[in-house]
């Protein structure tokens, strides 16, 4: 059987020119990263805009032309601007990109793909469900890190984030909220997909944490966005950050009956000695003041608002973690740089809608 050829694709980016090599259907973002090249991304799946280039020359095809990514970025095909995470080469290709490209530094091996099967399926609550993955390669990746995975007979990929944590990890655990009309969720939720296969590529995402920044911990994540918290939690927990910084988390859901992870959080406040406060926003629930279960403080109202509250006035030396919907993002950037006067390398977050 005849293979078809790798295409090469040049890559001219306000720090020089560098090329990579692409396999027919990999997108260029991909086959880009997992060659060790920092080209510019967020979610990695079309929606935020953020990996537009310019075809100057080739033949390419566009896995997804209605992409909410190409409308953000606004993108103009007849130039050739494109989305490289939905771009795939025909022919060898010249691609701008208005972004430093240059060869990765991280101590982790790039991202790339791998196989992995669905080994346990379970509901937290009516539309979430806590999944995980047995992997036929082991992998390592940062706290806070995603994947995009991609199931079949569901196009495209999706960016969940690690809810656990770990060197060289044969097993990853994600936490899925069901979508209406999602194609990816309506799937996971519409039958017992234990034992089926999918594909993986990752680890990617940069609202990392690490051991080595001595900064107190701030977390705000809304719905699923507390996945990536988790991880951050796990990871701290088990460098023992907390024995001599603090940590504040603050998690948004609609109502009582919606959370999830509540003993694992509590754990992790028991764990710390004191130094770790979480607290669960329920946006469309009254709460009495002082209300707790397991150490884990209830309040009434949005979660970026419950936070703003809370943290008025101690903010201090801290790194800020963002995760959720996007007004709940969005509004939480806001109130840090006006409010906590963090400046923008301290607050960290990943576009996924």
């Amino acid at each position: 059987m005849l293979t078809k050829p790798l295409a090469k694709i040049s890559i001219q980016s306000k720090s020089g020119e560098s090329a990579f090599e692409c396999s027919p259907g990999e997108p260029l973002l991909y086959a880009g990263l997992a060659q060790g090249l920092t080209l510019p991304y967020e979610c990695a799946t079309g929606t935020c805009g953020s990996c537009r280039g310019r075809v100057m020359s080739g033949e390419v095809e566009n896995a997804w032309p209605q992409a909410p990514g190409a409308t953000a970025a606004k993108l103009k095909a007849d130039k050739g601007d494109v989305l490289l995470c939905q771009t795939h080469a025909r022919s060898d290709c010249v691609v701008r990109v208005p972004a430093n490209v240059v060869a990765a530094t991280s101590p982790l091996p790039p991202p790339r793909r791998r196989a992995a099967g669905i080994a346990l399926a379970k509901l937290l609550t009516g539309d979430v469900m806590h999944i995980e993955l047995e992997l036929a390669e082991p992998m390592s990746f940062e706290a806070g890190q995603f994947v995009v995975v991609e199931p079949p007979d569901v196009k495209g990929g999706r960016a969940y984030s690690m809810v656990n944590h770990g060197a060289a990890l044969g097993r990853l655990s994600f936490v899925v909220k069901r979508k209406p009309g999602g194609g990816f969720s309506d799937w996971l939720f519409g039958r017992d997909v234990t034992g089926c296969e999918l594909s993986l590529f990752g680890p990617l995402g940069r609202a990392v944490w690490r051991p080595s920044e001595d900064r107190d911990i701030l977390a705000i994540a809304g719905g699923s966005g507390i996945a990536g918290m988790m991880a951050i939690l796990e990871h701290a927990t088990r460098a023992g950050h907390f024995a001599r910084r603090r940590g504040d988390v603050f998690f948004g859901v609609r109502t009582s009956a919606d959370t999830f992870y509540m003993d694992e959080l509590a754990d992790y406040v028991a764990q710390a000695g004191g130094n770790l406060a979480v607290t669960v926003a329920l946006s469309h629930e009254p709460v009495a003041d002082g209300v707790s279960q397991r150490g884990v403080r209830l309040a009434h109202g949005f979660v970026h608002e419950v936070a703003r509250d809370a943290m008025r006035d101690r903010y201090g030396d801290l790194t800020a973690f963002l995760a959720g919907p996007t007004p709940m993002v969005d509004g939480a950037i806001r109130m840090l740089l006006t409010e906590a006067r963090l400046t923008p390398d301290r607050i960290r977050y990943d576009k996924f809608a």
